[in-house]
């Protein structure tokens, strides 16, 4: 269902009824006079020719009913124009990057998405730009049709008043894979995007677990890596058999399962492992119950948590748009496999064969111009904004579509 209850929807849509409207009566005025004229005056009715010197009505209705008529289609042009472009004071603001080929929306708390996830009934301005060359954001349901221009800040705004998912198509032809440039607007209730946009899921959790074990000072005692320190590492730590001294003395064998992970952080001298000295501070009243839940998952999923976070930001990021994950060539070489191949480059105009490693891939993410994969044009744009973090997220979700990963 296309929504139809939006005051710029209808002006639109009415301007275009008058277009229509107009273009059918005279399509029918024409039409029919023409079919009179020629019964009227034809040569057997009409044998001998005249000469008309002119009809005053004629030529008065002639310039006066095609003033009217645009006159008309500018007036409901010009207030459809203006409901356009009148952004409720209220409204959300997201911010619109366009690239080859895809959309990403940034919201205000900093998200980013390669769909538009918005709230019912909740005004959204879109203020637009673009990265590379001139697209044009085109969301139908919503009579939207805006360009996007390098280097300059577009605007548009819609009240997306039913729940759905409506189109967005790029209606600037903009290189080969134009069409692929399409995503949703994804209209949700008000507590469902608000869960969204405020959600710190598992997905997004490694990265801001490793940054809660820094900031609790996890890091100067355990490693992440595997190699040992002042306390055991963290790599690996779930699910292991781990021998303990408990606070009366004796030993036992345990399971490091979620309970007792919980337990060596509220609680580190009631279980300290063996070969360790306990040094570890109680994080009782320290640790709030979000980051301990975040920690906690960051052990039991581990690297796998990376992962899904990778795959996430590479969508929000708009790279599966042109890099598929399943062998198929898009605009970009495929990610399957991608890790550990060996990649035929054009770096300065000469071919030479470099092999697929972090260091390539990380100058592939950030400085894509400097070495162009052959048969692939140079249309990626760099990504600067990422951070350290996401970067390693990124290459470890291309690591684990790696044949041999």
């Amino acid at each position: 269902m296309i929504p139809q209850s939006l005051n710029p929807v209808q002006q639109v849509d009415f301007a275009f009824y008058i277009i229509f409207g107009i273009s059918i009566l005279l399509l029918v005025g024409i039409t029919l006079t023409t079919i009179w004229f020629v019964y009227r005056y034809h040569h057997t009715r009409n044998p001998n020719p005249e000469d008309i010197s002119g009809n005053l009505w004629a030529e008065v209705i002639w310039i006066l009913l095609p003033t009217l008529i645009v006159m008309a289609l500018f007036y409901y042009g010009w207030v459809g124009y203006k409901a356009l472009r009148t952004v409720p004071d209220n409204a959300m603001t997201v911010k619109v990057t366009a690239r080859m080929w895809s959309w990403v929306f940034e919201y205000e708390n900093g998200k980013r998405s390669s769909v538009l996830y918005v709230p019912k009934d909740k005004p959204v301005k879109l203020i637009m730009t673009s990265d590379d060359v001139i697209h044009s954001l085109y969301v139908p349901a919503y009579r939207i049709k805006m360009d996007t221009v390098p280097r300059m800040e577009t605007y548009a705004w819609f009240n997306p008043d039913t729940l759905g998912s409506y189109d967005v198509f790029c209606a600037e032809y903009c290189g080969l894979k134009h069409a692929n440039m399409i995503t949703t607007v994804e209209v949700m209730p008000p507590d469902d995007f608000t869960r969204w946009l405020e959600d710190k899921s598992a997905s997004q959790g490694a990265g801001r677990a490793l940054a809660l074990f820094e900031g609790y000072g996890c890091i100067g005692c355990h490693t992440t890596d595997g190699s040992p320190n002042v306390g055991p590492s963290l790599k690996n730590l779930y699910g292991k058999k781990q021998q303990v001294t408990l606070k009366d003395g004796s030993t036992r064998e345990i399971i490091v399962d979620e309970p007792y992970l919980r337990q060596a952080i509220i609680e580190p001298d009631a279980a300290i492992p063996e070969g360790f000295s306990p040094a570890m501070m109680s994080y009782k009243d320290v640790v709030n119950e979000d980051d301990m839940n975040v920690m906690i998952q960051w052990f039991m999923h581990g690297n796998e948590v990376s992962i899904d976070a990778g795959r996430e930001l590479m969508m929000a990021e708009g790279c599966i748009s042109c890099h598929s994950t399943d062998g198929s060539l898009v605009a970009g070489p495929t990610l399957k496999g991608i890790w550990g191949r060996t990649a035929v480059v054009m770096q300065d105009g000469t071919e030479r064969s470099v092999p697929s490693d972090r260091a390539y891939l990380l100058e592939s993410i950030t400085d894509p111009g400097k070495a162009v994969v052959k048969g692939f044009d140079p249309i990626m744009p760099p990504y600067m904004h990422l951070t350290e973090e996401q970067l390693d997220q990124m290459l470890q979700y291309m690591q684990s579509l790696s044949e041999d990963k």
